[in-house]
Protein backbone atom coordinates (compact mmCIF):
# COMPACT_ATOMS: atom_id res chain seq x y z
CA UNK A 1 0.00 0.00 0.00
CA UNK A 2 1.55 3.34 -0.89
CA UNK A 3 0.15 5.09 2.00
CA UNK A 4 2.71 2.87 4.23
CA UNK A 5 5.72 4.26 2.87
CA UNK A 6 7.96 7.13 3.80
CA UNK A 7 9.23 7.74 7.46
CA UNK A 8 7.09 6.79 10.03
CA UNK A 9 4.11 5.38 8.32
CA UNK A 10 2.29 3.51 11.06
CA UNK A 11 1.89 6.72 13.14
CA UNK A 12 -0.78 7.59 10.11
CA UNK A 13 -3.03 4.84 10.55
CA UNK A 14 -6.36 5.41 12.91
CA UNK A 15 -5.56 2.58 14.39
CA UNK A 16 -2.14 3.72 15.80
CA UNK A 17 -3.85 7.49 16.60
CA UNK A 18 -6.93 6.08 18.70
CA UNK A 19 -4.49 4.02 20.60
CA UNK A 20 -2.98 6.96 22.59
CA UNK A 21 -3.84 6.97 26.34
CA UNK A 22 -3.03 10.50 27.20
CA UNK A 23 -5.99 12.76 27.54
CA UNK A 24 -5.34 15.95 28.81
CA UNK A 25 -6.96 18.16 31.51
CA UNK A 26 -9.72 20.57 30.33
CA UNK A 27 -7.74 23.22 31.68
CA UNK A 28 -4.62 22.84 29.22
CA UNK A 29 -4.70 24.97 26.45
CA UNK A 30 -1.26 25.24 24.85
CA UNK A 31 1.21 22.49 25.17
CA UNK A 32 4.82 23.77 23.46
CA UNK A 33 7.76 21.35 23.25
CA UNK A 34 11.49 22.42 22.93
CA UNK A 35 13.79 19.96 21.77
CA UNK A 36 16.90 19.43 19.11
CA UNK A 37 16.64 16.62 16.99
CA UNK A 38 20.02 15.48 16.22
CA UNK A 39 20.79 13.17 18.63
CA UNK A 40 24.51 12.48 18.22
CA UNK A 41 25.02 15.83 18.88
CA UNK A 42 22.60 15.69 21.60
CA UNK A 43 22.20 12.58 23.30
CA UNK A 44 19.87 13.89 26.36
CA UNK A 45 17.52 15.06 23.66
CA UNK A 46 16.66 11.05 23.09
CA UNK A 47 13.72 10.84 24.88
CA UNK A 48 12.19 13.97 24.00
CA UNK A 49 12.48 13.41 20.58
CA UNK A 50 11.11 10.15 19.97
CA UNK A 51 7.99 11.32 22.24
CA UNK A 52 7.20 13.42 19.73
CA UNK A 53 7.64 11.06 17.18
CA UNK A 54 5.49 8.51 18.65
CA UNK A 55 3.42 9.87 20.56
CA UNK A 56 2.71 13.70 19.73
CA UNK A 57 0.33 12.85 16.83
CA UNK A 58 -1.85 10.70 19.49
CA UNK A 59 -2.05 13.96 21.40
CA UNK A 60 -3.36 15.52 18.81
CA UNK A 61 -5.89 12.90 17.59
CA UNK A 62 -6.52 12.69 21.33
CA UNK A 63 -7.02 16.36 22.07
CA UNK A 64 -8.62 18.51 19.54
CA UNK A 65 -8.85 21.71 21.40
CA UNK A 66 -5.39 21.90 23.31
CA UNK A 67 -2.70 23.82 20.77
CA UNK A 68 0.34 22.39 20.20
CA UNK A 69 3.78 23.69 19.00
CA UNK A 70 7.10 21.91 18.98
CA UNK A 71 10.57 24.03 18.73
CA UNK A 72 13.29 22.40 17.03
CA UNK A 73 17.23 23.44 17.37
CA UNK A 74 16.33 26.58 19.40
CA UNK A 75 17.18 25.00 23.73
CA UNK A 76 19.91 23.35 24.94
CA UNK A 77 17.61 21.53 27.31
CA UNK A 78 14.69 19.47 26.37
CA UNK A 79 11.34 20.64 27.85
CA UNK A 80 7.63 20.57 27.90
CA UNK A 81 5.56 23.67 28.27
CA UNK A 82 1.52 23.81 29.22
CA UNK A 83 -0.61 26.95 29.40
CA UNK A 84 -3.46 26.60 31.58
CA UNK A 85 -6.74 28.10 31.45
CA UNK A 86 -6.05 30.34 34.64
CA UNK A 87 -3.03 32.26 32.98
CA UNK A 88 -0.34 29.84 34.61
CA UNK A 89 1.86 27.85 33.07
CA UNK A 90 3.64 24.17 33.81
CA UNK A 91 7.37 23.68 33.16
CA UNK A 92 8.33 20.23 32.69
CA UNK A 93 12.62 19.23 32.49
CA UNK A 94 12.64 16.15 29.90
CA UNK A 95 16.83 16.39 29.95
CA UNK A 96 18.39 12.41 29.69
CA UNK A 97 14.76 11.11 29.94
CA UNK A 98 13.01 8.25 28.26
CA UNK A 99 10.25 8.38 26.15
CA UNK A 100 8.48 5.57 28.30
CA UNK A 101 9.61 8.15 31.27
CA UNK A 102 8.53 11.05 29.83
CA UNK A 103 5.22 9.55 28.53
CA UNK A 104 4.11 8.20 32.02
CA UNK A 105 4.96 11.80 34.03
CA UNK A 106 2.72 13.80 30.96
CA UNK A 107 -0.25 10.91 31.82
CA UNK A 108 0.27 11.78 35.47
CA UNK A 109 0.32 15.16 35.59
CA UNK A 110 -0.81 17.11 32.57
CA UNK A 111 -3.35 13.82 31.92
CA UNK A 112 -6.98 12.97 33.34
CA UNK A 113 -7.53 10.94 36.33
CA UNK A 114 -8.57 7.05 36.38
CA UNK A 115 -11.82 8.31 38.29
CA UNK A 116 -12.50 11.07 35.47
CA UNK A 117 -12.15 8.61 32.44
CA UNK A 118 -14.30 6.29 34.02
CA UNK A 119 -17.05 8.97 34.85
CA UNK A 120 -16.84 10.54 31.46
CA UNK A 121 -17.33 6.71 29.74
CA UNK A 122 -19.90 6.37 32.35
CA UNK A 123 -21.54 9.22 31.42
CA UNK A 124 -21.45 9.24 27.38
CA UNK A 125 -22.76 5.07 28.04
CA UNK A 126 -25.75 6.61 29.78
CA UNK A 127 -26.47 9.35 27.26
CA UNK A 128 -26.69 6.70 24.70
CA UNK A 129 -28.52 4.36 26.29
CA UNK A 130 -31.62 7.36 27.31
CA UNK A 131 -34.91 5.91 26.03
CA UNK A 132 -36.02 9.29 25.41
CA UNK A 133 -33.61 10.61 22.95
CA UNK A 134 -33.94 9.81 19.18
CA UNK A 135 -31.97 10.17 15.66
CA UNK A 136 -28.93 8.09 13.87
CA UNK A 137 -26.56 7.90 16.97
CA UNK A 138 -29.12 6.26 18.84
CA UNK A 139 -31.64 3.56 20.28
CA UNK A 140 -34.59 4.76 17.85
CA UNK A 141 -34.23 6.88 14.92
CA UNK A 142 -37.66 8.47 14.88
CA UNK A 143 -39.80 8.87 17.72
CA UNK A 144 -42.53 7.13 15.63
CA UNK A 145 -40.79 3.64 16.55
CA UNK A 146 -41.65 4.78 20.48
CA UNK A 147 -45.26 2.62 21.65
CA UNK A 148 -48.18 4.99 21.78
CA UNK A 149 -46.94 7.50 18.91
CA UNK A 150 -48.57 8.39 15.94
CA UNK A 151 -46.84 6.50 13.11
CA UNK A 152 -44.90 8.12 10.26
CA UNK A 153 -47.01 9.62 7.28
CA UNK A 154 -44.43 7.41 5.11
CA UNK A 155 -45.38 4.34 6.39
CA UNK A 156 -49.38 4.92 7.37
CA UNK A 157 -51.58 7.28 6.34
CA UNK A 158 -53.33 9.46 8.54
CA UNK A 159 -56.54 9.82 9.42
CA UNK A 160 -58.44 12.62 7.29
CA UNK A 161 -59.10 14.48 10.52
CA UNK A 162 -55.24 14.97 11.39
CA UNK A 163 -54.23 16.53 8.36
CA UNK A 164 -53.93 19.65 7.78
CA UNK A 165 -55.51 19.92 4.37
CA UNK A 166 -58.94 18.91 5.61
CA UNK A 167 -58.68 21.35 8.47
CA UNK A 168 -58.44 24.22 6.41
CA UNK A 169 -60.78 23.20 4.23
CA UNK A 170 -63.27 22.75 7.36
CA UNK A 171 -62.25 26.29 8.46
CA UNK A 172 -63.24 27.72 5.14
CA UNK A 173 -66.23 25.62 4.75
CA UNK A 174 -67.50 26.87 7.91
CA UNK A 175 -66.71 30.45 7.23
CA UNK A 176 -68.66 30.12 3.41
CA UNK A 177 -71.37 29.61 5.68
CA UNK A 178 -71.74 32.02 7.75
Amino acid sequence: MPFMRGKGALRRTKEFLEKGEILLNEDIKVLLFGYTPLLKKYPHHTGLTRFIFWHLPQLKYKNPKVEMYTFKNMTPTPWIKAFLKDDSHLVIDCDSRSREDIHSHVKKVLGKSEAELLEEIQLEESRFHNPALFGFQFDRQCICEVPGQVPCPGWELFPKEMTGKYKKAQWEASRENE
